[in-house]
C-alpha cells in the first residue's frame, strides 16, 4: 500500500487546505488521532454538564416568572428569562461555528470524521423542551472523548448517556415485577433502548438475536433513567428483579445492579456479529458503498483480535490496499461537503466564529436543511443514510449549487481566484478540463461554484 497524503485528507478527513499540511504518512495520521485533542481546546463546545446547568437556569427562571406574574417583580423576571433565551441561542450559534472551524482548521481531520461517524452510529434526537439543542453537547461528552478508546467504552458512554435514555423513552420503562410496577400507572416495559442496542449499536439488524433477547435485555435495563437534573440514575425499585438471559448468558440476580448492564454491554461489544457490523459500517462510510469484502474482513479480524480497541481497528482499515483505491469514491454528505468547501476556501476564525446567528443560519444552517441534512437534527435512531443514492437527488444537487454560488461570497475575505482554488481544493485530483473551466468562468463567483460542485470535489 502506497500512502497518498491528498487522498488521506479527502477520503478520511475533510479535504485539502491551502494552509494546513496533510499527514506525512499513516504513522503521522494515527499519532495525531491518539495525541491531544487540540481542536476541542481551541474551539470549545458546551459539554453536557454545562448544557444541563444552563437548562436548569432556564427552568428556575421560568418558575420565578410564573411566581412573579401580576406583581411588581414580573417585568424583572421576564427580562431575566429573555436573557437566558438569548444566551441559549448564542450557544447554538457558537456550537455550530466551532464545529465548522474544527473541520476547516484541523490538522487532525480523521478525528473530526470519526466523531461524526460515531455520533451518527449512536444517533440521538432531541426530545422535549428540556433536551432541545442537546445533540452537540451529547456528542462532545459521550462520543468525542472515546473515538480512540475501545468500542465497549464508547458503547457504554453513548447508550447510558441521559440524551440517549431520554430519546428512547427509558424513563417510561418499568420492570413488570418491580417494586414500583403497581404504582407506576400507565407505564410498563419499554423495549426501545434494548432494541436499538442490539439492532443498531452492536449486532446489527441481521444479528443473531431474537425478540426474547430484546425483551430480556429491556428487563435488564429497567432501572436506568434520568432525574430532574438531567443526570443518569439507576433506580432499584423500578428494576426487574431476578436474572435475565441475553444471547444465552444470564445476568443479574435477586437484585438488579447497574454492573449487570455494564457486563451485558461488554459482552455485546465482544460479539463476532458486532465486529462484522462495525467493520462493514466503517468500510461503507469511508471507502465505498460496496466495499471490498477483504477490507471488511481485515477490519473485523482486528476488532476481534484486540477486543474492540478502536485505534488498531482504524489502522487495519487504513493499511488495507482497498482503502486507497483511486476509483470512484463516496459522495460527500452535505455536512462533509460544506465543511470541506470551507476548508478549501481557507475559512478563518473570523469567517465562521465571528458571525451572528442570522448570518450563520443563512450561510450554513438553512442550506444544510435544504440539502437534506439539518444540522444537529438526525432523522432517527439509525442516523443519516450512508449511501450515495440518498444524497444524489435533483433537489439535493440544486441546493448544493445554490450554496456554492452564495456561501463563499459571505466569507469576510474576498473570493479566491477559481484557477487557484482548483489546486487548493483538489490537488492531483484536478483534471485539465476542470482547470480550463475554472479559467474560462465569466466571474469569480461562478468559477468558485463550478469548482465546488464539480464531480471531483463532490466525492471523497
Amino acid at each position: 500500500m502506497r500512502f497518498d497524503p491528498a487522498l488521506a485528507e479527502m477520503r478520511f478527513g475533510y479535504g485539502l487546505s491551502p494552509s494546513i499540511a496533510p499527514p506525512l504518512g499513516l504513522a503521522d495520521m494515527l499519532s495525531r488521532l491518539s495525541g491531544p485533542d487540540l481542536m476541542s481546546q481551541k474551539y470549545p463546545i458546551e459539554n453536557y454538564d454545562q448544557f444541563t446547568a444552563r437548562i436548569g437556569e432556564f427552568i428556575a427562571a421560568r418558575g420565578e416568572r410564573k411566581k412573579a406574574k401580576g406583581t411588581a417583580g414580573e417585568k424583572a423576571a421576564q427580562k431575566a428569562m429573555r436573557r437566558i433565551v438569548r444566551r441559549s441561542r448564542r450557544q447554538a450559534t457558537l456550537s455550530l461555528g466551532a464545529s465548522l472551524l474544527r473541520r476547516a482548521r484541523t490538522a487532525d481531520a480523521f478525528r473530526e470524521r470519526l466523531e461524526f461517524f460515531w455520533a451518527d452510529h449512536f444517533s440521538v434526537v432531541a426530545k422535549g423542551q428540556r433536551m432541545a439543542g442537546v445533540v452537540p453537547s451529547y456528542s462532545e461528552s459521550a462520543i468525542r472523548p472515546f473515538v480512540g478508546a475501545t468500542f465497549s467504552e464508547l458503547l457504554k458512554s453513548a447508550v447510558l448517556h441521559p440524551a440517549m435514555l431520554n430519546f428512547l423513552d427509558q424513563n417510561a420503562s418499568v420492570g413488570p415485577n418491580s417494586a414500583l410496577a403497581a404504582r407506576e400507572d400507565g407505564k410498563g416495559l419499554n423495549e426501545n433502548l434494548a432494541r436499538e442496542i442490539l439492532e443498531l449499536h452492536t449486532l446489527g439488524v441481521d444479528g443473531p438475536y431474537s425478540q426474547t433477547d430484546v425483551r430480556q435485555l429491556a428487563e435488564l435495563l429497567t432501572g436506568l433513567g434520568t432525574n430532574r437534573d438531567g443526570a443518569m440514575v439507576f433506580r432499584h425499585r423500578r428494576a426487574e428483579p431476578g436474572a435475565e438471559t441475553v444471547l444465552g448468558r444470564s445476568y443479574s440476580g435477586e437484585f438488579a445492579e447497574i454492573e449487570d448492564i455494564h457486563a451485558v454491554l461488554d459482552d455485546l461489544s465482544a460479539h463476532p456479529a458486532t465486529a462484522r457490523h462495525i467493520a462493514g459500517k466503517l468500510a461503507r462510510h469511508f471507502v465505498s458503498n460496496n466495499p471490498d469484502p477483504d477490507l471488511v474482513a481485515a477490519i473485523e479480524a482486528k476488532f476481534l483480535e484486540t477486543g474492540g480497541a478502536l485505534l488498531p481497528t482504524y489502522e487495519a482499515m487504513l493499511t488495507h490496499p482497498a482503502a486507497w483505491d483511486q476509483a470512484g469514491g463516496k459522495i460527500k454528505q452535505p455536512i462533509t461537503f460544506v465543511a470541506s468547501a470551507f476548508r478549501a476556501l481557507d475559512a478563518s476564525d473570523r469567517d465562521l466564529g465571528g458571525v451572528d446567528r442570522n448570518q450563520l443560519v443563512q450561510m450554513v444552517d438553512a442550506p444544510l436543511a435544504r440539502m437534506g441534512q439539518a444540522w444537529g437534527r438526525p432523522l432517527g435512531p439509525d442516523g443519516w443514510p450512508d449511501h450515495d443514492s440518498h444524497w444524489i437527488t435533483p433537489q439535493g444537487l440544486a441546493a448544493r449549487l445554490q450554496w456554492a454560488l452564495m456561501a463563499p461570497s459571505m466569507l469576510r475575505r474576498g473570493l479566491v481566484d477559481p484557477r487557484q482554488l482548483v489546486g487548493q481544493a483538489l490537488g492531483p485530483r484536478a483534471t485539465e478540463t476542470l482547470h480550463f473551466a475554472a479559467s474560462a468562468a465569466e466571474t469569480r463567483r461562478e468559477g468558485v461554484a463550478l469548482v465546488l460542485t464539480s464531480p471531483a470535489f463532490q466525492r471523497h
